[in-house]
């Protein structure tokens, strides 16, 4: 089946205020996007209500992260419900950030990914290797014991709602890139895992997004592997050229 292309933009704690990111909205509203494209972006959680109220309503709005707990005495923390109650159609989990510089570990992202797709949320669930794990030729060992967590608790109707996006983290705002085949080939590994660890419908279905350094420069021919669903764009999200990166198939 044809999976829809698929980027998102992952403005992480960027830009420092609210006037500047009504700017980079202001650009994606006034942009000739391709409508093939689905297009989320998520901004800083003190900025997702006020964006998502401005923004063209082709463009969704994500959380860069969640708890898995409903409510309760979790300071700083917000709930998949709460997410679902302000309208906010998707989350991102598993980010390599949240996984090494808050400790983060697979069995946690698959509760909050359990937590918020119960809820009613989708997510775009973050997996990747760093440069030692690649060079050890560990790439698909690791990126399926990120899923591997998440497939446990599943059932295979829960895949509807995941968007998985493939990040080597030695490729996370260092101006590397994998190359094409590269990135084709950790794509099509991921798909023969979830064939044999869910289903061959699934596998097919899924769609992958590639994220790290992705850029208008590279993004056509990444776009143009049969594994690549898309971009999860990182520093690129918040320049014009993200607009570029959306239309890489237009």
């Amino acid at each position: 089946m044809a999976r829809q292309f698929f980027v998102g933009g992952n403005f992480k704690l960027n830009p420092s205020s609210l006037q500047a990111s009504t700017s980079l909205i202001e650009t994606l509203n006034n942009a000739n996007l391709d409508p093939k494209t689905e297009v989320v972006i998520a901004p800083p959680a003190l900025y997702v209500i006020p964006v998502q109220q401005i923004v063209r309503k082709d463009v969704k709005v994500a959380a860069q992260n969640c708890y898995f707990k409903e409510s309760g005495a979790f300071t700083g923390e917000i709930s998949p419900k709460q997410l679902v109650d302000a309208g906010i159609p998707y989350v991102i989990l598993g980010h390599s950030e949240r996984r090494t510089l808050f400790h983060e570990d697979s069995a946690l992202v698959a509760t909050k990914t359990r937590s918020a797709i119960d809820a009613g949320l989708k997510v775009i669930f973050c997996i990747g290797e760093t440069l030692e794990q690649r060079e050890s030729g560990k790439t698909a060992e690791v990126c399926e014991e990120q899923l591997k967590a998440f497939v446990g608790v599943s059932k295979e109707v829960d895949w509807s709602k995941i968007v998985i996006a493939y990040e080597p983290v030695w490729a996370i705002g260092t101006g590397k890139v994998a190359t094409s085949a590269q990135a084709q080939e950790t794509h099509a590994d991921i798909r023969a895992y979830l064939v044999k660890a869910v289903s061959p419908a699934v596998a097919s279905s899924v769609q992958i997004l590639y994220g790290g350094s992705v850029t208008a420069a590279n993004c056509k021919e990444l776009a143009q592997q049969p594994d690549v669903d898309g971009f999860l764009v990182g520093g690129a999200s918040l320049k014009p050229e993200f607009v570029d990166i959306i239309n890489a198939r237009k």
